[in-house]
């Protein structure tokens, strides 16, 4: 064996644990129990929210069907690729999740919501309809010598293991409706405006939260 071949055998690499999120594209029939969700939708949620968006209402998850069906699934493959955040509640006890918030988002243009993070372990984001295309709103004049092109765009922020903060882009296009995004509920996040278009953005948000009423 070599002298470098044996100096290499002594290094270890070193990966940190990082956390990440989950990406997913819901079927036919949950889009279509989310579109009864939002025709059946309650009072607005406005003033518990930081966007300054035109409208947010509060929707029901019947018979916990969207919790049962897509949520607890998601729950168990965040546990598999990275680990139960749950584990790190100041509690003594095991509880279970549950669907805590769940809301209708209609954006209009010009509107945003700022850099925020949201309450609980886990949160999600679902585009329901987008009515632009990310290449032509950021040729808007406004954007003209940018070197970032984030109209009509939602980003997560997190920093790396300088400290450095990162982004993470998700361009806003029709083909991303139908698209769910599942993440850590402190994982900061934010969505520019968009232009020159009447008709709304429409996306569903949820809060996932540990049920100390009960015992799992």
């Amino acid at each position: 064996m070599s002298f470098f071949k044996k100096e290499q055998e002594d290094v270890k690499v070193i990966h940190p644990p990082v956390l990440g999120w989950l990406e997913k594209k819901l079927s036919d029939k949950e889009m279509e129990y989310l579109w009864r969700c939002i025709d059946n939708r309650k009072e607005s949620v406005k003033d518990t929210l930081v966007g300054q968006i035109h409208e947010s209402k509060k929707l029901i998850d019947r018979s916990d069907w969207f919790f049962h069906n897509t949520i607890n699934p998601l729950l168990v493959k965040y546990k598999e690729e990275f680990k139960n955040l749950g584990d790190d509640a100041p509690i003594n006890q095991r509880h279970p999740y549950y669907l805590e918030s769940f809301w209708v988002n209609y954006q209009k243009q010009n509107e945003f919501n700022p850099n925020h993070t949201h309450g609980g372990v886990y949160s999600f984001v679902i585009w329901m309809k987008i009515p632009t295309k990310h290449s032509e709103q950021n040729s808007n004049p406004i954007s003209s010598g940018s070197n970032g092109h984030v109209i009509s765009t939602f980003e997560f922020h997190f920093s790396n293991i300088l400290g450095k903060i990162n982004t993470h882009p998700y361009e806003m296009n029709p083909e991303i409706e139908g698209t769910m995004l599942f993440f850590p509920a402190r994982l900061q996040h934010c969505v520019y405006p968009f232009y020159n278009c009447n008709e709304d953005r429409i996306s569903i948000s949820g809060n996932i939260m540990l049920n100390t009423a009960k015992l799992s």
